[in-house]
């Protein structure tokens, strides 16, 4: 995405703002079968449009927009995995999905607000609000971005109509979303009895190849075989999602997602991520250079992508933080830790382009935080934060970012994107072999093969 006008000036803000720095006195929300007696209540989130009630058996999660509230249709207590620890803070609490992952603070509430428990019925004139109501609350630098959320929505209750059907409710939701080209905004609804989705912003690269022959799956042949022909010695693993080798005094380290490394497993996968992640440190041991490519990286789970970034990193360091939209200002300071398994601590060229996003990119501010390494290639996607879900009982669901990320010099790169300091063209419009041609391009400044 391009830079907007605006960005310094909130970044500066931000990197002024207050950062709550991570502590380690998170506790079961569930101990001994019961939701803890301090949590038993209701409570409102600080950005994210959530209301939670705890009782001694479990939570409930609603969702707030504007002057409305509903309950969350997923059959799960905590469907998104963010209340499993928390903490009191004052007369507030912390949640956390895990002991380092994202914070969220709770205000509590007297009761549940009277909006949540009224019946009303799903008309298409409440779909589009709330999804009007919410994207104007919570979406990130809305202003610096020229998106105006008033005047969206009246354009898109024009499109609605005074006798509205599903396929002009889709219809007004595009014209409200039409050009955030965001990848973290999403929409899935049911139109004529059949599922639609929306995605709002793919990389001009994958856009088109979906447009020519063979389309995307013609494209990731292409990219893998790429790398597998370029002179690093390189080999696949962890179901193709990592594909690494060393070649003389080079090493290569691909990651194409962060996770997905061992399906069978599920949340056991991190045994293969370990053993393919050793295998290849115990190989680089002594390499002039190292090339870590997520120049295809989809995105996934930040955990993962502190997970892999710990084999290069030499001490703890802060990456840069995230704050919250619609909260209070604090922001939450992130980190990188040096892994204690074996780990590459020579120099690295980290490859990123516009296909980089969500997981991938705070990968690349990892990496980015540590001296050992330099960022060559593209910009990255620009999608930062945490994609927050906002699913509906009438079977329709939206999604949308809600935080803003800066990096460790407090530079706003959420919209923006991670800028290498060495641009390189990656994936060019006009030449099909940009990312092999980059592979040589690095391979020419480390000076090795």
């Amino acid at each position: 995405m391009k830079v907007l006008a605006g960005f310094s000036l909130i970044a500066g803000l931000l990197h002024a703002a207050p950062v709550v720095a991570a502590r380690a006195d998170f506790r079961p929300t569930v101990e001994t079968g019961a939701v803890a007696k301090p949590l038993q209540g209701v409570w409102r989130s600080r950005g994210y449009g959530w209301v939670v009630r705890f009782d001694a058996s479990g939570s409930s999660l609603y969702h707030l927009a504007g002057d409305d509230c509903w309950r969350d249709p997923r059959p799960e207590a905590d469907p998104d995995g963010v209340l499993k620890l928390w903490r009191p803070v004052g007369g507030a609490i912390e949640t956390a999905g895990g002991a380092d992952g994202t914070v969220y603070r709770f205000d509590r509430l007297k009761a549940l607000p009277a909006a949540c428990s009224t019946v009303r019925p799903w008309t298409f004139e409440r779909t589009l609000a709330v999804v009007a109501d919410t994207f104007q609350a919570y979406y990130p630098l809305s202003s610096e971005r020229g998106l105006d959320w008033g005047a969206r929505r009246r354009a898109a209750f024009a499109t609605l109509g005074e006798a509205p059907d599903d396929m002009a409710l889709w219809k007004a939701l595009d014209v409200l979303l039409r050009g955030t080209n965001d990848a973290h905004v999403a929409l899935d609804g049911i139109v004529g009895g059949r599922p639609r989705t929306r995605r709002l912003g793919e990389a001009a690269a994958l856009v088109r190849a979906k447009a020519a022959p063979g389309g995307e799956a013609a494209r990731a042949r292409a990219w893998r075989a790429d790398v597998l022909a370029a002179p690093l010695g390189v080999r696949e693993a962890a179901s193709g999602r990592i594909l690494w080798g060393r070649q003389g005094e080079v090493g290569y380290l691909a990651v194409m997602a962060m996770g997905g490394f061992d399906p069978p497993a599920g949340d056991d996968e991190m045994a293969l991520l370990d053993a393919t992640l050793d295998e290849a440190m115990t190989a680089f041991v002594g390499a002039k250079a190292v090339i870590v490519d997520v120049s295809d990286n989809r995105g996934g789970y930040d955990v993962i992508a502190r997970r892999i970034a710990a084999r290069f990193a030499d001490r703890r360091r802060e990456i840069g933080s995230k704050v919250a939209v619609g909260g209070d200002g604090v922001a939450q300071a992130l980190f990188i830790a040096p892994s204690d398994r074996p780990r590459y601590l020579g120099p690295v060229w980290l490859l990123t382009s516009q296909v980089t996003v969500s997981a991938g990119e705070t990968f690349v501010l990892s990496m980015r935080a540590l001296p050992n390494v330099s960022q060559a290639g593209e910009a990255t996607r620009g999608a930062l934060s945490d994609q927050l879900q906002k699913p509906l009982p009438n079977g329709w669901r939206f999604a949308l970012p809600a935080e803003v990320h800066r990096d460790a010099d407090g530079k706003v790169v959420e919209g923006e994107g991670v800028v290498p300091p060495a641009p390189l063209p990656v994936f060019p419009p006009d030449d099909p072999e940009g990312h092999a041609k980059a592979l040589d391009r690095l391979l020419a400044l480390i000076g090795g093969g």
